[in-house]
């Protein structure tokens, strides 16, 4: 049975110059980063939008998202190890027993810290350039789950945030983990965030709909998170203390944002509904 499952079992250094490794983890994230950023450029050009708005957005965009994600993780899922390591929340290091230093990388980043730095960043953005905060929130909502499928896929590489045992035939062998076949959960939310990408694209690209500012990021986050809470379900916990919880961290974090996307969406609807009934 074992050698109909997918082996999984990938370096997650691509290469290393003088102890410094270039990982798929961190290619990845800067494609999506990319990406997300040149179809933003159209998006900037359709919505009638200045050219160095656009060019500061990435740099607003990574910090805020880079900060967030890695004050997150300390915070939320290890606060413990890092209120005695502070250094190491702010460098990409690991210091040992004897004192040590090893260049490791900024292996901890959390996706809800990371969406609460953007959201933060997008705000002092806002104020520089002038432009509607909401409307910002809603341009960045567009492409954001096509940024957050890259992130799950580089998890996939690095064999991380690994799934349940299952006998499902599709199920992945993480060798660098154990030899058991699990729930390749990386990929069911890389692919649910790409389809949560083709569905907010697809509702800006219509015309017909009338939308408030606000709508789209409303949408993204209410779905985005949805997803994240159904498919915690198949994922192992990512730290000890979630054992025995109902829900773990990573589902917790997640029911601020969807309520915050369904106030947002029902506000919309609800002036919509409003202004329809105004005009006849």
């Amino acid at each position: 049975m074992i050698a109909s499952y997918i082996n999984w079992d990938f370096d997650s250094e691509i290469i290393n110059i003088f102890g410094f490794p270039l990982k798929y983890y961190g290619l990845l994230f800067g494609c999506g980063l990319l990406l997300s950023t040149y179809i933003l450029k159209g998006i900037y050009k359709k919505e009638n939008l200045k050219d160095n708005a656009h060019e500061a957005l990435f740099v607003y965009g990574i910090i805020g998202i880079f900060v967030g994600a890695r004050l997150g993780h300390c915070l939320f899922y290890d606060f413990e190890y890092y209120s005695k390591n502070i250094l190491e929340i702010f460098l990409p290091i690991k210091i040992n027993q004897i004192g040590e230093v090893k260049f490791i990388g900024y292996s901890g980043l959390a996706s809800h810290g990371g969406t609460i730095g953007l959201i933060i960043s997008l705000y002092l953005y806002s104020k520089k350039y002038k432009i509607k905060y909401l409307k910002i929130l809603d341009l960045i909502a567009i492409v954001a789950p096509l940024g957050a499928t890259f992130i799950r896929l580089a998890n996939l590489m690095n064999s991380e945030m690994i799934g349940n045992p299952t006998t499902m035939p599709w199920a992945f062998i993480f060798r660098k983990v154990d030899n058991i076949p699990r729930h390749p959960a990386q990929l069911y939310e890389a692919i649910a965030y790409l389809i949560i990408f083709i569905i907010v694209f697809t509702v800006y690209k219509t015309k017909n709909i009338k939308l408030g500012n606000g709508f789209l990021f409303g949408l993204a986050i209410t779905l985005i998170f949805t997803m994240r809470i159904l498919i915690e379900f198949v994922k192992i916990n990512q730290v000890e203390f979630e054992e025995g919880m109902k829900l773990n961290m990573g589902q917790i974090l997640s029911i601020p944002f969807i309520i915050i996307g369904i106030y947002f969406m029902g506000k919309n609807l609800i002036k919509n509904e409003t202004e329809y009934k105004t005009s006849q």
